[in-house]
């Protein structure tokens, strides 16, 4: 399971950095894109949730790609505070569009990059993984509150910035929506990450 360092052209023309990890399957199952966490407090495609929801997306057949958002690790341009962040997954859309063109994206995220990843409109989108999204980002009503296809949240039960009530009150009314805890663990999900992550794709695929 090597990484493919590649590049990114967002529709703005903000280039990025990217790491994509091929399924060994002929055929994968979907095509993980996924948002790291807030670039100004050292997040970026290295985090170990990313790395986590990649390795689960390589053990269920998916070929899956994380870039640096803009203004972060090798990518280009300067951090919006999540809006034009939206760009760069939709230009990582694009490439798992291009390079599987009939194979459904899995639209994932880890806190900051899980708010901006339920904000990314894109035809080839036919789920949502959000891990431990900051409430506070989800004041407004994202894409994905209104869409039909399913959402999966995962909440840490001991999570710093959002408590699962917060979280619960945050998604209230929103369609097609599943929120779990992970017990035992605080935002940063030091342990364990990749099989909680496994877990949770594996029920998004078997509903595709």
């Amino acid at each position: 399971m090597t990484p493919e360092t590649v590049s990114l052209q967002t529709i703005d023309g903000v280039m990025l950095e990217a790491d994509v990890i091929r399924s060994d399957s002929d055929v994968p199952r979907a095509f993980v894109v996924i948002g790291h966490p807030h670039p100004l407090h050292g997040g970026d495609r290295m985090n170990n949730v990313v790395r986590a929801i990649q390795s689960a997306a390589h053990r269920l057949g998916c070929h899956s790609i994380a870039p640096d958002f803009r203004g972060a690790g090798g990518s280009m341009g300067s951090h919006d505070g999540g809006v034009s962040e939206r760009l760069d997954l939709a230009a990582a859309c694009e490439l798992a569009a291009f390079v599987e063109d009939d194979v459904p994206v899995i639209m994932a995220g880890y806190s900051f990059g899980a708010a901006v990843s339920l904000d990314v409109v894109h035809a080839s989108i036919a789920a949502w993984l959000a891990v431990a999204p900051p409430a506070m980002m989800l004041t407004g009503p994202p894409v994905a509150a209104s869409s039909h296809l399913p959402k999966h949240i995962l909440m840490p039960e001991h999570d710093q910035f959002t408590t699962m009530d917060g979280i619960s009150a945050a998604v209230e009314g929103w369609r097609n929506t599943n929120v779990s805890m992970i017990r035992g663990v605080d935002h940063f999900i030091a342990a364990g990450a990749e099989d909680i992550c496994k877990s949770a794709l594996e029920s998004l695929l078997d509903g595709l």
